[in-house]
């Protein structure tokens, strides 16, 4: 008796004034106002707590290139697959995501947009124009025939050589274009449901003189109201123009018009013959000049680092102690393949070049416009947003799932080709932001707190300060140290205090239903005392009791893939890694970023689940397997003046 009369005083005495009597919360309590810290670690907190993963470009049956090799899906379809329901593709196979995306901007080309699915349909308006005849007429045969069409159709716009009508007929003040737009505006308003899925309304400005590669997506922070107060803008003459100045009028007008926000995003450079990141004189002209670098900074806080067409992080002839550089380049100089590959183009194609670059910028201008966070995306023209290895639908409907896709070459020309095997089953772009709407997500963005992986959805956090410590990480809430003791992927470090080099706070954490990890590594650019600009990569954490060498290197970790059936085991690798890790060669005086590269465990590439699932051949160069990975957005340091 004792005892029980014990505990109800306790208990009284224990709620003191948050409750009263008969257990209701007292006015104190619910209005708020009760002093202790809160018992919850999740109460108040103001801070992203997972990654949203999505994709910012994908493109539908209403793009000119999709539309003519086949697809005939067209937004709607694209949405609901995105939401992680089955659709049936083009080639008529039922496909669905393994899991769901969070957001996406769907992307479809602006020039010529809505031309397409006129041309499937053989409109009058189309056969009207001799080359739209013929178009039609080799789209119509199927096979080979069509395929001829479709690359003479594309090259013809890469050329400049369209005809005159077609453009009319399809370029802003047709009512074809103005149409297709809010038929794309209505579907991402239909499908856009905040706090479940986010779809943005976008498009992408396609931009290639010559076949260099100068694309840009666009993705708006509205809704329709603001989307259709204006219509995008095109590339071809005389409705459009290829010099991004262009675009960049486009969106300073559609934000003083109509009070809404937009940015843009660089297209994979890869395939820009060295035009993407111009130090001197752009494609155009122009000059890299004070209001070039503003202008570029101000409207392209993000870059396209992987996709479809190549992995665009680094490249072994620009980082050559970097053994892990050699990932999923493509080397050719345009889309055309009229021009090839030449050692000069690199600099201006890669992103960690990039980066340096744009310290060497900041250096002369006082503005970085270069400063870009990292993000991956499909760039799928099967209006199919899939990066998954085993459940890859390639990057047009001319090569989706078959036994000879592999065979079929990406583009081809005299001068050589690109072979099929060479696709690249990648990427997705994770964000950091509060919640899951448009203006979070954009938000993120905004401010560069972004990631970019090449398909596996890994949780990766980076912060960067001046005192975590390995106490930090003895939580499984590592973000609370993070954001409260420095900032995150994107940011700036904030102003040094003390004698001391920089730390930084790593986390990574395996996909769930992916392969373990392998390593974290650092990547460090600088701008050095003699003006020079300088890399450095760092292994920082790794898995197993691998130990490194007297040059910091660890040794691989090792491959559980099974040929013969496609597979590999967690027997290696650890299903996560963390580390605090302080610059040893910091230089309080030179401009420096770090960013992170988390590496998986080798696993098999798509062509080794095509090999198994098709019974093929395969040819005798192609990579079987590879080890996916994940690149987060840099953190700059900048001196004191």
């Amino acid at each position: 008796m004792k005892i029980h009369l014990l505990l109800a005083v306790s208990a009284v005495l224990i709620a003191g004034s948050s409750f009263a009597s008969d257990g209701v919360p007292s006015e104190a309590a619910a209005e708020g106002t009760f002093k202790a810290p809160p018992f919850s670690p999740y109460a108040n907190r103001n801070i992203p707590e997972r990654p949203l993963w999505g994709d910012t470009h994908l493109h539908t049956g209403l793009s000119l290139d999709a539309g003519a090799f086949g697809n005939t899906l067209l937004p709607d379809t694209a949405w609901r697959f995105a939401k992680g329901e089955q659709v049936i593709s083009s080639t008529g196979q039922p496909v669905r995501l393994a899991r769901p995306l969070d957001w996406m901007v769907l992307t479809d080309h602006t020039d010529l947009m809505g031309f397409a699915p006129d041309l499937q349909a053989g409109k009058p308006g189309v056969l009207a124009d001799p080359k739209g005849r013929e178009w039609y007429e080799g789209y119509s045969k199927g096979g080979e025939a069509a395929g001829k069409s479709a690359f003479d159709l594309i090259t013809n716009f890469s050329q400049g050589t369209l005809p005159e009508l077609l453009l009319e007929s399809y370029s802003p003040g047709a009512d074809a274009f103005s149409f297709t737009w809010e038929h794309i505006v209505d579907a991402a308003e239909t499908h856009n449901e905040p706090g479940v899925f986010t779809a943005f309304i976008g498009f992408e400005w396609t931009s290639v003189p010559k076949g260099f590669n100068l694309h840009r997506n666009v993705m708006l922070r509205d809704g329709g109201v603001r989307a259709k107060q204006v219509v995008p803008p095109v590339t071809q003459p005389p409705f459009g123009d290829t010099d991004p100045n262009t675009l960049y009028d486009w969106l300073e007008t559609y934000e003083d018009k109509t009070g809404g926000r937009a940015v843009a995003f660089a297209h994979n450079g890869n395939l820009s013959n060295g035009w993407m990141f111009p130090t001197e004189t752009t494609y155009h002209g122009g000059t890299v000049d004070q209001e070039y670098v503003e202008r570029r900074a101000k409207w392209e806080p993000h870059y396209e680092v992987t996709q479809f067409k190549g992995d665009g992080e680094a490249h072994p002839a620009l980082s050559p102690e970097d053994e892990f550089a050699d990932y999923e380049n493509w080397d050719v100089g345009n889309l055309d393949l009229t021009e090839l590959k030449t050692e000069e183009m690199l600099a201006g194609e890669y992103a960690r070049e990039a980066l340096k670059l744009g310290l060497m910028l900041e250096e002369k201008f006082g503005v970085n416009p270069y400063k870009f966070g990292m993000g991956g995306a499909t760039d799928s023209h099967t209006s199919l947003t899939t990066a998954e290895e085993e459940n890859f639908f390639s990057k047009s409907v001319s090569v989706e799932p078959s036994p000879t896709r592999v065979q079929h070459p990406f583009v081809k020309s005299e001068l050589g080709e690109i072979p099929g095997h060479l696709m690249v089953a990648s990427g997705y772009t994770a964000v950091w932001a509060e919640e899951n709407t448009r203006a979070a997500i954009f938000d993120a963005f905004k401010r560069r707190e972004t990631y970019a992986t090449t398909g596996p959805r890994m949780g990766v956090r980076f912060f960067g300060g001046w005192e975590f410590t390995e106490d930090d990480l003895r939580t499984r809430m590592p973000a609370e140290a993070g954001y409260a003791k420095g900032v995150p992927m994107g940011g700036d470090m904030r102003p040094r205090e003390g004698e001391g080099a920089p730390s930084f706070m790593i986390y990574a954490l395996r996909d769930p239903i992916g392969a373990n990890l392998d390593r974290i590594q650092v990547v460090k650019g600088w701008l050095d005392s003699e003006n020079k600009l300088r890399e450095k990569v760092y292994d920082v954490a790794w898995s197993g009791d691998r130990a490194a060498d007297a040059n910091g290197k660890v040794p691989e970790v090792g491959n559980t893939v099974d040929i013969e059936t496609a597979s590999w085991a967690n027997t290696i690798g650890a299903s996560e890694l963390s580390t605090v890790w302080t610059d040893p060669n910091f230089e309080p005086t030179e401009r420096a970023f770090y960013y992170v590269r988390v590496l998986e465990i080798p696993t098999p590439r798509w062509v080794l689940y095509d090999k198994v699932r098709f019974g093929i051949e395969l040819p005798e160069e192609a990579q079987l397997t590879h080890q996916e990975r994940a690149y987060t957005s840099p953190i700059w340091y900048t001196p004191k003046s």
